[in-house]
């Protein structure tokens, strides 16, 4: 698949893993990051952060800082709204998947 092609498929699953992690406990960049990295997926913070702000400015995470090691460390959670997104999103992939591997 074309780089630039494989980049724009998986950023919705990114948005989706962002959901699903914050709808669990507080997530932070550099922790997510690596956590993606997991997953197989690299993962500018200049992709990154902008996906973090645009899930926020719709209002699927809150964030707030706090002191960490000397600077400063903004850490989102899922909303309520955010929440009913992940679920709708999680009904739809099933079926997408069931569908998939018929």
């Amino acid at each position: 698949m074309a780089k630039d092609l494989d980049h724009e498929f998986f950023l919705g699953f990114i948005r989706l893993h962002i959901l699903h992690h914050a709808s669990k406990e507080e997530v932070y960049g550099m922790e997510f990051r690596e956590e993606l990295a997991r997953h197989g997926y690299e993962i500018s913070f200049g992709t990154l952060y902008p996906m973090f702000h645009r899930l926020e400015k719709a209002g699927f995470i809150v964030s707030r800082t706090a002191p960490a090691g000397g600077k400063v460390r903004r850490y989102y959670r899922a909303t309520k709204m955010g929440l009913a997104a992940l679920a709708e999103a999680k009904a739809r992939a099933r079926e997408l998947v069931d569908e998939l591997f018929e």
